[in-house]
C-alpha cells in the first residue's frame, strides 16, 4: 500500500457508492415512472449499455490523455448525469431518466478501469494484491451506498444541512453528484505513471489476443460472473417489494450483498497467489450455485440475505480471478485494447442481463429467474475445464 494506491482505493469506494445507489433506486424509480411494468429496469440497463458503448472511446481517451485526465473526464460526466437524473425524477420524465443513465455509462466505463490502473502503481510482484486492495474499496460503497439510498429516498436532505423537501429519490441523485465531486478530488491527487504507447494503439489487436485460450476464459469468467450477479441483484429490490418486504430490508440485503462482493478482496489476492487463479474461479462458480439453491428455497428475508451475500462472494472470486488471469494475456503496450475488450464484453453482458432481469421477473417470476442464471455458470465451468486441460 502506498499513497497513490490508497487514494485509488478510496476513489473506487466513491465509484461503488454511485453504482450501489443506482442499482438500489433506478429499478424502483423506473417501476414508478415506466409506461409498462416490464420496462422498470430500463434505467439500470441504460447505465451498463452506456458503459458498453463507451468502452472503446474510453480506451482511446486513455491512450491520448493518460489515466488521470480520462478518469477526471468520467467523473465530470458522472456529476452532470446525476443532476439530470435528479431533475428527471422530480419532473417524472421516464425517458429523460433513461437518457441520463445512458450518458452516465461513460463514467461507469471509465471508473471500471481503476482495477487495471492499480497494478501500475506498485511493483510487478504485487499486482494481484493491488487489484484486490482497489476492489476492496468497494466496501465503502457497500456500507455507504444502501444507507444513502435509504436516508435520501424521500428527498429530505435536512439531516445533511439542506432545508428542502423533494420527492421520488431526488435526494439520492443529488447526493451522487456530491460523491462524484469527492471522487474527482481523490483522482486529481494521484500520480499515475505514463501509459506505454500513449496516443496510438500498439501491439496485437483484440482479435489477435483472442486467439489465446487464457484471454477468452478470463473474459468469459469476468463477464458471465458479472452478468449473473447483475441479473439477480437488479431484480432483487423489485422482487422483495413484490414479496411484501419494506425498502429498509432491501437496503439491508443490498448492503450485505455488496459487503460480500468486496470484503473478500482483502484476501483474494493472497488466495490466488497461494492456490492459483483457476481454483479461485471454481470457487466462484460453486458459490453462485449455492446462491441459487438458497434463493429457490423461499422468499423470506433470510433467503434473500443469504443468497445475495453468497452471490457477492462468488462474484468477487470470478471477477478478481478473471481480471488477474487477463493480465497474463497481454504485453504492457497492449493493455488498453485488452482491457477495453474485457470491459466491452462485461458491459454488453450486463446490459443483456439487466434487460433480461426485468422481463424474466415480470413474466416468469423470481424462481425461473434463478434457474436461468445456472446457464452462464455452466458455460464458465466448461471454459475452466478446457483451460485446466490446456495448462496441464
Amino acid at each position: 500500500m502506498n499513497p497513490n494506491l490508497l487514494l485509488l482505493t478510496l476513489a473506487q469506494g466513491a465509484f461503488l457508492t454511485n453504482n450501489v445507489v443506482f442499482i438500489a433506486i433506478n429499478g424502483l424509480v423506473g417501476l414508478a415512472l415506466a409506461p409498462q411494468g416490464w420496462m422498470a429496469t430500463f434505467p439500470v440497463s441504460a447505465y451498463v449499455i452506456g458503459a458498453a458503448l463507451s468502452s472503446q472511446l474510453v480506451a482511446k481517451t486513455q491512450r491520448m490523455y493518460g489515466r488521470k485526465r480520462s478518469f477526471q473526464l468520467g467523473l465530470l460526466v458522472g456529476l452532470l448525469s446525476a443532476l439530470v437524473c435528479a431533475y428527471a425524477s422530480y419532473s417524472k420524465q421516464f425517458w429523460l431518466l433513461v437518457s441520463a443513465t445512458l450518458v452516465a455509462g461513460y463514467y461507469n466505463a471509465n471508473a471500471s478501469l481503476y482495477r487495471f490502473a492499480a497494478p501500475e502503481l506498485v511493483g510487478s510482484s504485487y499486482k494481484e494484491k493491488a487489484i484486490s486492495w482497489v476492489m476492496a474499496g468497494g466496501i465503502i460503497g457497500a456500507v455507504l451506498g444502501p444507507n444513502l439510498a435509504n436516508w435520501t429516498r424521500s428527498g429530505d436532505l435536512s439531516g445533511l444541512g439542506f432545508h428542502v423537501s423533494l420527492i421520488n429519490f431526488v435526494g439520492s441523485y443529488l447526493t451522487l453528484s456530491v460523491i462524484a465531486l469527492i471522487g474527482l478530488a481523490l483522482i486529481s491527487c494521484i500520480q499515475f505513471p505514463p501509459l506505454n504507447g500513449s496516443g496510438k494503439r500498439q501491439g496485437r489487436s483484440a482479435l489477435q489476443l483472442a486467439k489465446q485460450p487464457v484471454f477468452v476464459i478470463a473474459i468469459l469468467c469476468g463477464a458471465l460472473g458479472f452478468g449473473v450477479m447483475n441479473l439477480l441483484m437488479a431484480s432483487t429490490p423489485i422482487a422483495m417489494q413484490i414479496c411484501g418486504l419494506t425498502f429498509d430490508k432491501t437496503a439491508l440485503v443490498l448492503e450485505w450483498h455488496v459487503l460480500g462482493m468486496f470484503v473478500p478482496s482483502f484476501f483474494t489476492g493472497n488466495l490466488i497467489k497461494r492456490i492459483g487463479v483457476l481454483p479461485v474461479l471454481w470457487m466462484g462458480v460453486a458459490l453462485n450455485l449455492i446462491c441459487v439453491m438458497v434463493a429457490l428455497n423461499g422468499i423470506e428475508l433470510h433467503n434473500f440475505l443469504i443468497a445475495l451475500l453468497t452471490l457477492g462472494v462468488g462474484w468477487n472470486f470470478l471477477f478478481v480471478g478473471g481480471t488477474t488471469l487477463l493480465t497474463r494475456a497481454y504485453l504492457p503496450e497492449e493493455r488498453t485494447q485488452a482491457q477495453a475488450a474485457m470491459d466491452t464484453c462485461v458491459f454488453a453482458t450486463l446490459a443483456l442481463s439487466s434487460l433480461a432481469s426485468g422481463v424474466l421477473l415480470n413474466t416468469q417470476g423470481w424462481t425461473w429467474l434463478n434457474w436461468a442464471s445456472l446457464v452462464p455458470m455452466g458455460a464458465c465451468a466448461v471454459g475452466l475445464v478446457y483451460l485446466g486441460r490446456q495448462e496441464k
